[in-house]
């Protein structure tokens, strides 16, 4: 998804379907006429959350909302980033700098059958692959860690992520 300049955003929050219903009294005051009593019907739209990852992986929240004004929207939402918006919708992301909730979970750091140093959903060889980095020297590489490798390393925290990757980095092809 791309995100909005700044003149589409502004274009599409003065077009932004809200509901005026102008049930007004038209008040003299000085010689002019004004508009009172216009009352504003709330919009209910959809907001997606987007949660990126420092592994790549984006998680989505979906929400519905009802929008009484822009200014209570963009306080509640003040430390996300527009994204997108539409008709009904509106989908903001946040970058979240730890791993997902996914590789918390279940994921492992393993070989792949053709050397490179993988993140898969479970033990290595008997899951699928979340994510691949890059080829291993395994001429280099001590058997001891190669070892720990075909077994699988548990990603348990973003400081397990980026050890293991630090530390396999030297023995990339």
């Amino acid at each position: 998804m791309k995100k909005l300049s700044a003149t589409t955003l502004i274009i599409l929050l003065i077009t932004f379907p809200f509901s005026i219903h102008n049930n007004s009294v038209q008040a003299v005051s000085n010689g002019k006429e004004s508009l009172t009593n216009t009352e504003i019907e709330p919009e209910q739209i959809d907001i997606i959350l987007e949660r990126e990852y420092i592994d790549g992986e984006i998680s989505q929240e979906r929400v519905r909302e009802t929008i009484w004004s822009f200014e209570d929207l963009w306080a509640k939402y003040d430390e996300w980033q527009l994204m997108d918006m539409k008709k009904g919708e509106m989908v903001f992301r946040q970058q979240v700098n730890d791993i997902s909730p996914l590789l918390k979970a279940n994921g492992y750091f393993g070989i792949s059958e053709d050397g490179v140093l993988t993140i898969f959903n479970g033990k290595p060889r008997k899951a699928q692959i979340i994510q691949s980095f890059f080829s291993i020297d395994l001429g280099k590489l001590e058997s001891k860690k190669c070892e720990q490798l075909k077994q699988g390393i548990p990603i348990k925290s973003k400081n397990d992520y980026m050890e293991v990757l630090k530390s396999f980095s030297g023995y990339s092809l």
